[in-house]
């Protein structure tokens, strides 16, 4: 990929701003239907080979499958790594096109990876699934206050909340489980997967929508992609400690759920925390490397479509 053209495009939740390298094209479009074409064609007539977007918490979505479905390579990055970007070329500057400037920069220079974007089904169950955190979210908020809580009348309130919460949260996992049973595909993975001791239908929902790209990578790149991998912090003769960095937070999240059941249930994983705990590695340690080699087991589980087998983990 030399000498690529590239756009950077910085979404917000009326506009996108457009920046095209090396050509210098800068413009402005809104994110409704004409502008999305409009935004498109000017990728068209530019010959972009790939465009690239921060994740903004879902505005750049229906931009990016539009884009995806031209049969223009897109990639949606993290916010982070264009900040971290901009600070290593001194970018402190900050408007809407001076960030879709920046992002182009970064695209030339990183060449990010396109992701593939899920189907619209897949994007459903995702929504779903996020809506479902964000009922957990409150759920326990209101939780919290009704410990603290003294007034009856407040005391009464928190808990007509809760129980309305409980009703929706149980709408919302029926709904999931309707999404993945009328998929055979989604289905046949969800029964796969759930036959390891410690990943139960939470978290099967979760990496069905959310990664879907289990069984398609190699042990590292999966690693990566969740962010239990441990990065190097090396620097000459110095050997810094490794620490885990990025990916996906919601997954890894839900995997480490699924790993403090397997500790206790699975006797793989258990036996593998409890000889890290002998080797004296310190705790945390030992719960990334127990996350980690779960996710590899259900990886490998993925790719060769397989159910779960001690003998192998």
């Amino acid at each position: 990929m030399q000498n690529i053209i590239v756009a950077g495009i910085d979404v917000s939740k009326s506009k996108a701003d457009l920046c095209i390298l090396p050509d210098g094209i800068v413009a402005t479009f809104s994110l409704d239907d004409d502008g999305i074409a409009a935004l498109i064609e000017n990728l068209r007539t530019s010959a972009v080979n790939l465009a690239v977007m921060e994740a903004t918490g879902g505005y750049e979505a229906k931009l990016a499958a539009a884009i995806f479905h031209a049969d223009i390579l897109v990639a949606v990055v993290n916010p982070r790594q264009i900040r971290n970007y901009a600070r290593a070329i001194g970018r402190t500057a900050k408007t809407d096109s001076i960030d879709a400037e920046v992002i182009a920069l970064f695209a030339r220079d990183v060449k990010p990876s396109p992701r593939a974007l899920p189907d619209a089904e897949a994007a459903k169950l995702k929504e779903l699934i996020d809506r479902r955190v964000q009922l957990v979210k409150v759920k326990t908020a209101e939780t919290n206050r009704l410990q603290q809580a003294s007034n009856a009348k407040v005391i009464a309130s928190i808990k007509r909340t809760i129980r309305h919460l409980e009703k929706e949260l149980k709408a919302i996992d029926t709904d999931i489980d309707k999404h993945i049973k009328d998929s055979p595909i989604w289905l046949e993975k969800a029964e796969l997967l759930k036959t390891v001791k410690g990943i139960g239908d939470a978290t099967t929902r979760i990496l069905i929508a959310d990664l879907p790209e289990l069984g398609k990578l190699t042990r590292y790149q999966i690693a990566a992609l969740v962010g239990v991998a441990p990065m190097n912090r090396d620097s000459g003769k110095y050997r810094g400690y490794r620490k885990i960095s990025g990916g996906r937070s919601h997954v890894r999240h839900a995997l480490y759920m699924a790993t403090l059941s397997a500790i206790r249930y699975n006797p793989k994983i258990k036996a593998f925390h409890d000889r890290l705990k002998q080797n004296g590695k310190k705790g945390l340690v030992i719960m990334v490397a127990c996350m980690r080699k779960l996710l590899l087991v259900l990886n490998a589980m993925a790719r060769d479509n397989t159910t779960w087998n001690p003998k192998n983990a």
